[in-house]
């Protein structure tokens, strides 16, 4: 056993937990209210698609200087600014919707400025965890960044329903003030100990994310692994079809089937907090991430809300643990002078699991139907596990999570 609040005890700490809490929970809001809306509009759900896409594109295109930027210039000013734009974004769109005109592609143009600054503060957010926590606590800290994540997951989709229920006004403007908030938290903020990048800039140092990353293979392969697990089996981007056509829940429902997941990572939360995960780290990611795969199966084929509901929290409870050791990996394992250009790379991996992957849940239902889309990518999941298992041995042989930073 240990003491699962330790991070909480360092007031900056709280202030960042607090921050990316409010961040999140707004994004959700704005997901569940944006989608839900422009799937009532068009009832197409290829735009549905095109939603999760826009809100990547930037961070790729951009990934050469995100992290840069925050290696460079500080984290904690790039993850107040990039909150401050998402604000603004969240701010347009309530415009639209006041004046009633909200439609698709203006939507998408507000979106992919939101993208933007999710794009900035991604690397920033990650990377200044570690600087706000003493090393020992960093672990801890881990699993509560993951639970700050996924408690917004739970909240924010279930209180966007709520709040769209009365009006996509409502719903609008408290994500705005909630992403209004998490600025003034970030600014609130102590200068963090940062060891800034010193060194020209070069293409060898714009490219220094990849390069680590391509070295350190167990590290590669971890992200990776998630990559292609969420991208084949996410099914986040087609729950507003279930919700409407198949289920029968509306947008209440639509809340509820976006929260199960976070509920089911906040469990293994609970559980990971108390308990840390020692030996067969290697062994327990891969079972992991093949029974995620396998829970999204059950999902996919769900006719009913008591089969979709728990499949989903089981969903996010075998994610949570890809996620928890990923992220101490890759924190632990990296330079803090390189620590926002790697984690800008990591962006990408996660950005194509999530909104790529949307995408491409998005256009094989407008092809296929929304259950084989579903269906065919939780066994491509499985398929994934165990591929990777074979393709890096170095994450199969790994035991234990308790690494030393490097600073080299």
């Amino acid at each position: 056993m240990s003491n699962r609040f330790a991070a909480f005890q360092h007031s900056s700490y709280v202030r960042y937990f607090s921050a990316r809490f409010l961040a999140v929970l707004a994004a959700q809001i704005v997901s569940v209210a944006v989608g839900w809306q422009i799937y009532d509009i068009t009832k197409e759900p290829i735009w549905l698609g095109w939603i999760g896409l826009v809100q990547f594109l930037p961070a790729l295109v951009l990934v050469f200087v995100t992290g840069l930027a925050s290696d460079k210039f500080g984290r904690r000013l790039l993850m107040g600014l990039s909150y401050l734009l998402e604000a603004l974004c969240a701010a347009a769109i309530l415009v639209m919707a006041v004046t009633n005109t909200i439609s698709p592609i203006p939507v998408l143009i507000v979106l992919t400025i939101f993208g933007v600054g999710r794009a900035f503060a991604s690397p920033a957010v990650s990377a200044l965890a570690v600087n706000v926590v003493p090393k020992v606590d960093f672990p801890n800290a881990v699993a509560w960044n993951s639970a700050s994540w996924q408690s917004a997951t739970i909240v924010g989709p279930v209180l966007g329903g709520l709040l769209y229920g009365v009006s996509a006004i409502t719903a609008y403007s408290v994500a705005a003030l909630s992403l209004a908030a998490a600025t003034l938290l970030v600014c609130s903020i102590p200068k963090p100990n940062q060891r800034k990048m010193t060194e020209p800039t070069t293409i060898g140092v714009v490219l220094g994310g990849f390069k680590f990353i391509w070295k350190e293979k167990v590290i590669l392969g971890a992200i990776s692994l998630d990559l292609f697990a969420v991208l084949l089996g996410g099914a986040v981007a087609l729950l507003p079809v279930y919700a409407s056509d198949i289920l029968h829940l509306g947008p209440l429902g639509l809340g509820f089937l976006r929260a199960a997941p976070g509920i089911g990572a906040i469990l293994m939360v609970a559980i990971i907090t108390s308990f840390h995960i020692k030996n067969h780290v290697g062994l327990i990611l891969f079972a992991c991430v093949a029974l995620f795969g396998a829970s999204t199966v059950v999902f996919g084929f769900s006719t009913s809300a008591w089969v979709a509901i728990p499949a989903l929290i089981f969903v996010g409870a075998f994610d949570m643990v890809s996620v928890y050791i990923r992220e101490t990996l890759l924190q632990l394992w990296t330079p803090d002078h390189m620590r926002s250009r790697v984690n800008a790379v990591n962006s990408i991996f996660l950005g194509a699991s999530n909104e790529l992957g949307e995408f491409r849940a998005g256009t094989m239902a407008h092809a296929y139907g929304a259950v084989s889309a579903v269906v065919i990518g939780g066994f491509a999941t499985i398929g994934v596990a165990a591929s990777w298992a074979v393709l890096f041995p170095g994450i199969r042989k790994t035991q234990s999570l308790e690494v030393e930073e490097k600073t080299t």
